[in-house]
């Protein structure tokens, strides 16, 4: 019997086969726009013009990207003094690099390693997060490579392989690490550090901080968690899992591809992109470039996609969101039983959003029950009032007002 991974293999040659088709028609989209732009009587001179550049640019944008953008983070300022930053691979591994944001100072500031989602999205989804914490912190990130560009000599790479990596990442920063999850990876790294604690493993981090992250996904379940448990595993397997196609690096490798997960979240709420593109459009129309160049930057990385490993992918569906294995306490690691309670040394801090509808409220703060073994005073949870998914770790009121709950929480660990 042929596996469901080589029958539904011809998924990825049909999406390639399809962007291949339309590149030349957003290749002529972007000669137009340009040749509007270029001429004495385009768009500054004729509001028609404008109209037909601003579509053509819109059109020649209509695409995604399977490259990880640059992370832009060249300086920062410590203590009212702006030094430069520069990014190291501190450790590289076949499906992530631990990066370092490496900073031209000799202030010590404790060492943070952030714990990026591997669910679709470069970990520079992850940049204002990055970005407000350099200031006050020695800034590491896991960066996670797309599984498409993994050759298949490499291996598989499941939840006990992305526990081993992350164990890795902290042994190479060495003891006192602190560590702050967004999203997807609360789980995981829940479980990382009660094999650490477990284990006595001398890089066990000094505090944990897990941000809107699934750790008891069936606590007030959204519309992602019913999805998750409206199919078998089975389903999942037959319908989402494809091959990389022979022209890459990981040819022949399974994976759940980084254009069917975006195209899940889109549909999700297709009424808001609509808006923005048509937005995007008035902006230009109107030469509003400040507003133009952001949304543009957001649907820049946003339209990044990245490839997961299928084994990953199907067993953090089976373990968070479908059988609950953390909170109903069967969670294995390597064969092993995983107890959170085993965490004793490692301060807990849990925030959320409120208007979440990704991670709804309760679901993150979960983790305190599990770990019973940090003294009550080494606790704490934050919800943050009016804010969704990606504003509990972007924007504003995650710079303003999560943020220094971070900070606080980190400089009280240490």
């Amino acid at each position: 019997m042929r596996r469901p991974g080589v029958i539904f293999g011809m998924l990825y040659d049909a999406y390639q086969a399809q962007s291949d088709f339309l590149a030349p028609l957003r290749a002529l989209a972007g000669m137009t726009k340009a040749m509007l732009d270029d001429t004495q009587f385009g768009p500054a001179a004729n509001y028609f013009l404008k109209g037909i550049a601003a579509g053509a640019e819109i059109a020649s944008r209509a695409q995604l990207a399977h490259e990880r953008p640059g992370y832009e983070i060249d300086d920062t300022v410590v203590e009212g003094r702006t030094v430069p930053v520069t990014e190291e691979i501190a450790l590289d591994t076949p499906f992530g690099n631990l990066l370092h944001f490496r900073k031209e100072t000799n202030q010590p500031q404790p060492r943070v390693l952030i714990v990026a989602p591997m669910a679709g999205h470069f970990a520079t989804l992850l940049r204002p997060t990055a970005r407000t914490m350099l200031a006050d912190h020695d800034v590491y990130i896991t960066d996670w490579k797309s599984a498409r560009d993994v050759p298949l000599a490499d291996g598989r790479f499941g939840v006990d392989d992305y526990i081993d990596t992350l164990i890795k990442f902290l042994d190479k920063i060495g003891p006192g690490t602190h560590v702050v999850a967004v999203c997807q990876p609360c789980a995981a790294l829940l479980a990382t550090v009660a094999v650490m604690a477990e284990t006595g493993h001398r890089a066990s981090p000094r505090s944990m901080t897990l941000m809107a992250g699934p750790v008891d996904t069936s606590v007030n379940p959204t519309e992602v968690n019913k999805l998750a448990n409206k199919y078998p595993l089975e389903w999942f397997e037959k319908n989402l899992i494809t091959t990389v196609p022979s022209r890459y690096a990981g040819a022949g490798r399974r994976v759940y591809p980084g254009f069917l997960q975006i195209s899940a979240f889109m549909s999700m709420n297709l009424p808001r992109h609509w808006r923005a593109h048509v937005d995007l459009y008035g902006h230009l129309l109107r030469g509003e470039e400040q507003k133009a160049n952001a949304n543009k930057k957001f649907y820049d990385e946003y339209l990044a996609v990245s490839d997961l490993p299928a084994e990953f992918y199907l067993e953090t569906v089976q373990k968070v969101f479908q059988e609950y294995h953390l909170p109903r306490g069967v969670f294995r690691y390597r064969g092993n039983p995983v107890s959170p309670a085993a965490i004793r040394k490692t301060a807990l801090l849990t925030v959320e959003g409120e208007k979440d509808d990704i991670c709804s409220v309760g679901q993150t703060v979960a983790a305190h029950d599990l770990t019973p073994g940090i003294k009550p005073f080494r606790k704490k949870h934050y919800v943050q009032a009016g804010v969704g998914h990606y504003g509990v770790f972007s924007g504003t009121r995650w710079a303003t007002q999560i943020y220094p709950v971070v900070r606080n929480a980190i400089m009280a660990s240490e």
